[in-house]
């Protein structure tokens, strides 16, 4: 079977695919995109259908007023105005000016989206840190496996070598005993790193949604000496385009100071029809018409909405360095415990040597008699817990080198 290579980029990308949280960005998207359109079409006229059934106690009434004239007969022919008043309107509205608040809402509307979308993001980034905790374990594990492998080799060569010695007589049984039971330790060993490995590919194919199994083979990132000063968090991008968004909203309030045009129809079926109170009969009507409103003295509510707007700019501005400042202080540390790692790592190569030439000296005097198998094991032991050490810092290195990266907000190859 061709084995899988796993890069802890694509881990990344995989599980912000598969995080519930990933499906908002679309929905946020949806919904703006729908709010735009709602906002688009307030320029589309509005009708409105109506109907009025209207008793008036009095109506103007003249036939007293032309009775008292000297014509006969003429009060007769003017009749009093009828008391009920029955109307069926369509009344049809067009903006003409707004004074910019159909644009200011739907620039609103757009700073509002890109808040969503970072916000969104910077949800999602956490994920890297709890990636960075099972892969990096994964290759602790991988490494430590191999080890064990190598020196479970040794010692079955070893075992190998004592049985001929003590069927010749040149060796007692428990030399084979006691290197017996080191195998058995060190298949011990396998069997627990098999089981964490195990537990922990099923925590990674959980975050990533990807099936993983013992056969996958994950790559050390590749991270560069240089690390970078400058602070590149969604967090940090976010408070910017909050205020980016306040100040769309700022737009908004002064849009809605200035004056607004409108015109106007009315089409109508009623009695009597319009303004013709001497028809008393149904009859259609329209009128047609233009207006402008401009409210000129709202108690200071803009000004004051004005004033909070500066104030939650202010607060964005105090979270955003304290943000900065934190994130600073972090990168301090995680910096310390590279250089660390950089010198532990330094003097492993150096300890490595001096216990291959002292598991070397030992194992020339375990065959010539002169140390026993237990002596001989533990200097074995101690090479290899040198080696086992050297692979806890290496991958330690790597991994400071990309939790700083992840710090500052870079992006690993």
């Amino acid at each position: 079977m061709a084995q899988r290579i796993l890069t802890l980029r694509e881990c990344y990308e995989m599980a912000e695919v598969v995080s519930p949280l990933s499906a908002e960005k679309k929905l946020y998207g949806d919904i703006a995109h729908l709010r735009d359109i709602n906002l688009e079409k307030r320029w589309l006229p509005s009708l409105d259908a109506g109907g009025q059934l209207v008793y008036n106690s009095e109506v103007v009434d003249f036939t007293g007023v032309m009775g008292a004239l000297p014509l006969p007969g003429i009060d007769q022919l003017i009749k009093p105005l009828p008391h009920e008043q029955y109307k069926l309107t369509l009344d049809v509205n067009q903006m003409i000016y707004d004074g910019g608040s159909v644009k200011g809402a739907r620039t609103l509307e757009k700073a509002g989206l890109a808040v969503q979308e970072k916000q969104n993001e910077a949800d999602l980034y956490p994920l890297r840190a709890q990636i960075n905790s099972y892969y990096f374990n994964l290759l602790l594990l991988e490494r430590q496996r191999e080890l064990v492998l190598n020196y479970l080799g040794i010692i079955g060569k070893r075992l190998c070598t004592l049985e001929a010695a003590v069927a010749n007589g040149m060796l007692l049984p428990s030399d084979i005993d006691v290197l017996t039971s080191e195998k058995i330790r060190l298949e011990q060993q396998l069997a627990e790193n098999r089981i964490h490995s195990v537990s922990m590919l099923k925590a990674l194919s959980s975050l990533t949604g990807s099936p993983m199994d013992t056969s996958v083979v994950l790559v050390l990132p590749p991270v560069g000496e240089l690390l970078p000063q400058e602070l590149n968090r969604p967090e940090l991008e976010l408070f910017d385009l909050k205020k980016e968004q306040l100040a769309a909203s700022l737009e908004l309030l002064q849009a809605g100071k200035r004056p607004k045009a409108f015109g106007f129809a009315t089409l109508g079926y009623g009695n009597p029809p319009g303004n013709n109170f001497f028809k008393d009969e149904f009859a259609p009507f329209y009128i047609i018409g233009a207006g402008v409103k401009w409210n000129i003295f709202d108690w200071d509510k803009t000004r004051n909405e004005k004033q909070v707007v500066t104030l939650q700019q202010s607060l964005l501005e105090g979270r955003k360095e304290e943000l900065t400042d934190h994130l600073t202080r972090a990168l301090d540390a995680q910096r310390a415990e590279i250089q660390s790692l950089e010198a532990l790592l330094a003097r492993d190569d150096e300890l490595i040597a001096l216990r291959k030439r002292i598991t070397a000296t030992a194992e020339s005097q375990y065959a010539n008699g002169t140390l026993t198998a237990t002596e001989y094991l533990n200097e074995l032991n101690a090479e290899k817990q040198a080696m086992v050490n050297r692979e806890i810092h290496a991958i330690s290195l790597v991994m400071a080198r990309v939790g700083y990266l992840n710090i500052s907000g870079r992006e690993i190859e």
